[in-house]
């Protein structure tokens, strides 16, 4: 059997950079993801890629220039007069100008792009990015956290590619409004949201096909692992294999865990990987982004979990090095479940069910 070329995408950038004090991602994420895997000998150096962000120009090959150039401003002067803020929605809301707000999401989207084209030429069979995911952002502002879009920048740069079908699964608690606002009409691309029913953005309801060819399944609160495991198995994987994909991209978002702050759904890390294998198990060139995730603990190890699976390795049995325990013990979170941190969280990999 022929080993799969397997590619992780990351930065340092994701080290050192925070949306600001008492926002939901004032949290780490993507670097303890990635020292994980490190730390526990899954991520070789040869399969990991350091990125910078993306170009003004490029950016503004898929949002309007307009918007970049603002996100750029807002970055260089660290505020921006009223009138663009109400306009683009950067400093407004839940996106707030801090110090890499263009750098940051520039990575971000450029690990998609990048991806999206090593899959379409070939140089890899998957990639990974954790720091993708950010499916509210819309063309020309920011929304729900996310100034760029960097799944609807995946898919746009595959179908530029090639005229296969693609498939977009959406596993985050939250609905992909940005991803079918910009690709519903597309009927190359099929869209398949999970997403916990009243939740933020409020959108996605039964049977909303966005003008073309989305399908979205509501979850609701309280649903765990049976409930998301019936929807993969009996709705969406016969979806999937009618539409034909020779692409995927997995959005798997954290944030329907049980122990995470900003859903109601009450998935363990064994469902939640069990969900992503069955999208892997296909066995197509797929890209696998984060998303959600505002329990560091939970999402860190939901993430480097992602990548032992990628790389034909068991989370379920997989244990944590002492390293990790103890990288894991430093992370500090800043709410009211982190005030006392359930043991379990940063000394073992999977939850205890």
């Amino acid at each position: 059997m022929t080993k799969q070329k397997c590619v992780f995408f990351g930065s340092d950038i994701f080290r050192n950079s925070l949306y600001g004090d008492n926002h939901p991602l004032n949290i780490a994420r993507v670097w303890p993801a990635i020292d994980i895997c490190t730390a526990e000998g899954w991520l070789e150096a040869a399969d990991y890629q350091e990125i910078a962000p993306a170009s003004i120009e490029r950016l503004s090959k898929f949002h309007s220039a307009d918007y970049v150039a603002a996100l750029w401003q807002a970055q260089t002067d660290q505020t921006l007069p009223d009138e663009l803020k109400d306009k683009f929605q950067i400093g407004r809301a839940s996106n707030p100008i801090f110090k890499e707000v263009y750098s940051r999401p520039a990575t971000a989207a450029n690990a998609s792009y990048l991806g999206a084209k090593y899959l379409a030429e070939g140089r890899a069979d998957i990639v990974y990015n954790p720091s993708g995911g950010t499916h509210h952002g819309m063309r020309g502002f920011a929304n729900g956290f996310c100034f760029v879009n960097d799944p609807a920048i995946a898919l746009e740069t595959l179908s530029h590619h090639t005229c296969d079908a693609i498939s977009y699964i959406d596993i985050d608690a939250h609905h992909c409004d940005g991803v079918q606002t910009w690709h519903a009409d597309n009927q190359q691309i099929q869209i398949i949201s999970l997403h916990q029913a009243g939740l933020w953005p409020r959108t996605g309801q039964e049977g909303d096909k966005g003008g073309g060819n989305a399908h979205n399944f509501l979850l609701q609160e309280d649903a765990g692992d049976y409930e998301l495991l019936s929807l993969m198995e009996q709705r969406v994987m016969p979806l999937i294999e009618a539409h034909q994909p020779s692409f995927i991209i997995l959005q798997a978002g954290a944030d329907g865990h049980r122990d995470d702050p900003q859903s109601r759904l009450n998935y363990t890390l064994q469902g939640y990987w069990r969900a992503a294998s069955h999208v892997l198990g296909l066995s197509k060139p797929t890209m696998v982004l984060g998303g959600g995730g505002y329990n560091p603990y939970i999402t860190a190890k939901a993430w480097a979990g992602l990548w032992a699976l990628i790389t034909n390795r068991d989370p379920y049995d997989l244990g944590l090095s002492d390293a990790s325990v103890q990288l894991l013990t430093r992370l500090s979170w800043h709410h009211r479940l982190g005030r006392n941190p359930q043991e379990s969280w940063f000394t073992q990999l999977g939850d205890i069910v």
